[in-house]
């Protein structure tokens, strides 16, 4: 299978959660994240991420893959992980969503309906449309509510409807977790990119590749929970060459999303980490596994651009 879904938990910080929790007239089960969550639980399964540092005479940059939504209960944030992250004065992610949901949603509106008048609907054949509408109804959302919006954010909204129902806890993400970290030890946390750009990267995609994305996340709904299962079981093996062998048939069968979600972000990354390395400091950077994973990571494009990249080993 094509599976968009896996470059999308794998590479892309946005999630729209709370989009559709506030959206009127959805009853998807998403809703807001309760304050509980928080705070994670006791670990129950030892999890041990890949890490990468880089490092010059008064730079350190660590590189840390995360998964965006994960199950209570992993115990990822200790060993060499923590270390890191404690011996660093600043945090690094993909994006620093707004904690005010209602600000997300009010980003994401604009880019998400469709300016043309052309409705959602009117896009699908009558095959595609009954499945779609089926899919949609089976997760708790009403279909007509999503005809006023382009393909891809319907396709991003029902590639996670499913998600909790599943036991994924969106405020047990490793990037929500290690927020949460940073504001305690009072660390700055920055973002490599904004809200409406990472939205801007569905947004700008063709309409055709949009309808691809979304007939398939309609296709492979019931198969998203073990594909996911199977990505996260690899990022607690700390095995990113396992993780880029389930990417590759995704990023092979959809060259214009690898390049738009991918390689020109790393390479883009790359950029920024190098200018880093001008200044003094400890950084921990965490994006999504996929990013530092096979062909063309942020690793390579590092590798290019003269730094030396090397797995911490614990």
């Amino acid at each position: 299978m094509k599976t968009w879904f896996k470059t999308l938990i794998a590479t892309c910080a946005v999630i729209p959660f709370a989009q559709c929790s506030m959206l009127p007239g959805s009853n998807a089960a998403i809703a807001a994240e309760p304050a509980a969550a928080a705070t994670a639980p006791a670990p129950t399964t030892d999890a041990d991420p890949a890490l990468w540092v880089v490092k010059d005479d008064d730079t350190t940059i660590y590189l840390f893959g995360t998964v965006h939504v994960l199950k209570p209960g992993l115990g990822w944030f200790d060993e060499a992980v923590k270390s890191a992250f404690d011996t660093s004065g600043e945090l690094m992610l993909e994006v620093v969503l707004p904690e005010d949901q209602a600000a997300i949603v009010q980003a994401t509106l604009p880019m998400a309906m469709d300016s043309s008048g052309k409705t959602l609907s009117s896009r699908l054949s009558p095959d595609e449309l009954k499945a779609y509408q089926a899919a949609m109804t089976s997760v708790g959302i009403p279909p007509a509510q999503f005809d006023m919006f382009e393909p891809w954010f319907a396709a991003m909204t029902l590639a996670v409807a499913p998600l909790t129902k599943l036991g994924f806890d969106p405020a047990q993400g490793a990037e929500k977790q290690l927020t949460l970290h940073a504001k305690a030890a009072k660390k700055p946390v920055s973002g490599f990119e904004t809200l409406e750009e990472q939205l801007g990267f569905f947004d700008t995609l063709p309409e055709k590749e949009q309808v691809v994305f979304l007939n398939e996340t309609v296709k492979d709904i019931d198969k998203l929970g073990p594909t996911l299962d199977k990505m996260v079981a690899a990022w607690i093996k700390g095995d990113p060459d396992g993780l880029a062998t389930l990417m590759n048939e995704s990023m092979e069968a959809t060259p214009i999303l690898a390049k738009t979600l991918l390689f020109d972000r790393n390479a883009r990354w790359a950029d920024k980490l190098k200018e880093r390395m001008d200044r003094p400091g400890t950084v921990f950077v965490a994006v999504g596994a996929g990013h530092l994973a096979g062909k063309y990571s942020v690793q390579d494009y590092l590798k290019e651009r003269g730094l030396t990249v090397t797995r911490v080993e614990y």
